[in-house]
């Protein structure tokens, strides 16, 4: 699913293989790494992605689904933890054949040519997650 290299202690550079789901990659990538803390960054390219978006009134989740082929402009996230597990939060910006682009939350996305991430781990510490019912959302807990 991944090639990387720890550049410096906690640091890491990755190459998701092609046709992996961009989330799931990177979240195997942190549990084989016990990761539970950190920031990601990256770009790359997919052929289809699902974006997800929170309705504020129903505390409902939107997906919508996009098949074409689109470059990864800017992918920005963090890494928490949640049921024992690591839990990513990523947002993307998708840039499209006619240059114009779409973005929002990550939920899936196929990797269509190449993905390069860095993984900055914070060390010997875990961010956990809590669901808020007010906001529906899953926020961090200190």
């Amino acid at each position: 699913m991944y090639q990387f290299k720890e550049v410096k202690k906690g640091t890491f550079v990755l190459s998701l293989d092609n046709h992996v789901d961009l989330a799931a990659a990177l979240s195997a990538f942190c549990a084989d790494n016990n990761i539970y803390a950190g920031y990601i960054t990256g770009l790359g390219a997919v052929s289809s992605v699902t974006l997800r978006f929170l309705d504020p009134v129903t505390l409902k989740y939107v997906d919508r689904c996009f098949e074409e082929q689109m470059e990864i402009t800017n992918l920005t996230g963090n890494i928490s933890s949640k049921d024992g597990r690591p839990y990513l939060h990523l947002h993307i910006t998708l840039g499209r054949s006619d240059y114009s682009c779409i973005g929002g939350h990550l939920l899936t996305g196929t990797i269509n040519g190449a993905c390069e991430l860095v993984v900055e781990a914070y060390e010997n510490t875990t961010i956990g997650r809590y669901t808020d019912p007010e906001t529906g959302l899953n926020l961090y807990k200190f």
